[in-house]
């Protein structure tokens, strides 16, 4: 196993909501020499410096500059920090037939009937009432905590009924008993050092770790590949690249699955207004902010679908994406991807001179496909971008699989994408 794997594989595994996801990466930017910026002071940016901000403690933006800024421009790897799942309700405990159980509602687009009868814990945040003080914490209870017990097939035909009501099928148990004891306010006292909880946001995660499988080690399973996996090989591909050449950033939104619109969000003004807050910093204008947009490049980056082992025909037959076979290119003719032709252009020759291999996706013709956030993004700040992203085996499930092989193709990928100059003018591009 690779050490790029490994990291990635450590890192997913105490890195169960978008806000663990933010933790453990401003602790891993504190590591490596970046200083935290925060959104409510003013900045002080200097020449080769490295720098990161967070935001509502569940995005972050990190970046480094150039030992000297003859002309404004920004290399950026966006990605996002969350994942479909479960999260839990207010007044959550519903006791029925002495269980306890808790309440919860679906978090984007998830695949619902695999999250029977697996061990289960919750991860998130929590607020705190500390005297006048209402203080975050981020938690994550290290414990077999729920499972959501599926229906005996004696009882219930559901190997033909995978319609899953998820107000009634997918409430997980927590434990046995009457109204005497309240288990999770229990485990609420528990994390808070019993002071007063006032809210929560918290997600209930596949306990399984993440880990490599199969007879050779050819693949890595585990929970938020999509899209953990891709932020994390972007944050490691910046910690690591040696040239500085532009604003070199990656950014971390929350809320993809669910539409990007929130404070935290691709549709926020996270991004843009953390690039002007840089040129203001720097001395530079307005006129020349809008200037270095056409300068700069953003590569998107959210996992893509390979074809699946048992059902080849969900994907379009002359765009075969393979596991272990490169990074993927994403193209849709509606604009869902913002690849086009300069930009492809671009990350096709990124690829051939850093000796990755590529792969191009498409949907199917007569299917919907998904989305991303390259084209909500470009919104607030546009720039030339395109979609890229790790093939990978069931998205938006509670456990999915991508190529090991893939994994070291994407972080080689963008490391070498943060070390390069990028020269943009209408109609033509040189990378050096």
């Amino acid at each position: 196993m690779s050490t790029v794997v490994e990291k990635m594989i450590n890192f997913l595994n105490k890195s169960h909501s978008e806000f663990n996801v933010c933790f453990n990466a401003k602790e891993l930017l504190i590591e490596n020499g970046f200083i935290e910026l925060k959104e409510d002071e003013n900045r002080n940016i200097k020449p080769s410096g490295k720098y990161f901000i967070t935001r509502n403690s569940n995005a972050v933006l990190a970046f480094k500059m150039p030992e000297k800024v003859d002309e404004l421009k920004f290399n950026i790897a966006s990605t996002h920090l969350d994942s479909p799942n479960l999260k839990i309700k207010n007044n959550p405990v519903l006791i029925e037939n002495n269980y306890q159980k808790l309440k919860v509602e679906t978090y984007g687009g998830l695949i619902k009937h695999v999250r029977y009868d697996k061990p289960l814990s919750i991860a998130g945040r929590i607020v705190i009432k500390d005297g006048p003080k209402l203080i975050e914490k981020i938690v994550d209870v290290d414990k077999d905590l729920l499972i959501i017990p599926s229906v005996a097939i004696h009882q219930f035909d559901s190997n033909n009924n995978l319609n899953v009501n998820p107000q009634i099928d997918l409430n997980p148990i927590i434990g046995v008993g009457d109204a005497n004891e309240n288990q999770f306010e229990s485990l609420l006292n528990e994390m808070s050092e019993s002071r007063e909880v006032c809210a929560y946001d918290l997600y209930v995660y596949n306990r399984e770790p993440a880990k490599v499988v199969g007879y050779k080690g050819d693949f890595v399973c585990g929970a938020k590949l999509d899209d953990t996996s891709s932020f994390f090989l972007s944050l490691l591909g910046l910690i690591d690249s040696e040239e500085t050449h532009s604003v070199e950033m990656i950014v971390g939104f929350d809320n993809e699955e669910v539409g990007s619109l929130s404070l935290s969000g691709a549709d926020s003004d996270f991004l843009e207004v953390s690039l002007k807050r840089i040129a203001l910093s720097l001395g530079a204008n307005e006129e020349e902010l809008y200037k270095a947009y056409r300068k700069s490049f953003i590569m998107s980056v959210d996992n893509g679908h390979a074809v699946h082992p048992n059902h080849p025909e969900v994907s379009d037959n002359k765009n075969i994406v393979k596991l272990n076979e490169g990074i993927v290119l994403k193209f849709n003719g509606n604009m869902k991807y913002t690849t086009d032709a300069m930009s492809a252009s671009v990350v096709k020759e990124i690829a051939q001179a850093s000796d990755v291999p590529m792969q191009i996706f498409h949907n199917r013709s007569d299917a919907r496909g998904g989305s991303t956030l390259g084209n909500i993004s470009i919104a607030h700040a546009s720039m030339l971008t395109a979609d890229i992203g790790l093939p990978q085996l069931a998205m938006h499930s509670n456990y999915e699989t991508m190529g090991v092989d893939d994994v070291n193709y994407m972080y080689k990928f963008l490391k070498y994408f943060f070390s390069k100059r990028i020269e943009i003018k209408e109609g033509s591009i040189t990378i050096f």
